[in-house]
């Protein structure tokens, strides 16, 4: 998986905690500490997401590279590479 694909499903994930009422875009940026037109930006695509900001999110949400696979893509990778 490419780390456009990480960043891809990152703000997938992002983007359905301020849809399902979890956050909204202003609080999600004060809890991050980023600017909210800046999160505005980033949740639109108007601008990338950092490698910075990337690890923030990750941190910020108790995430690691690992939860943005798809489960039955990792899955795969290890019975394949467990021949």
């Amino acid at each position: 998986m490419s780390f456009k694909l990480l960043k891809a499903n990152l703000l997938t994930h992002v983007r359905l905690l301020v849809r399902n009422g979890d956050f909204t875009e202003h609080g999600l940026a004060r809890f991050l500490g980023i600017s909210q037109p800046h999160m505005h930006n980033v949740l639109k695509g108007m601008r990338p997401i950092t490698p910075d900001l990337f690890d923030l999110m990750l941190g910020k949400f108790g995430m690691d590279v690992l939860d943005l696979y798809p489960r039955a893509e990792l899955e795969r990778y290890l019975r394949d590479c467990g021949q």
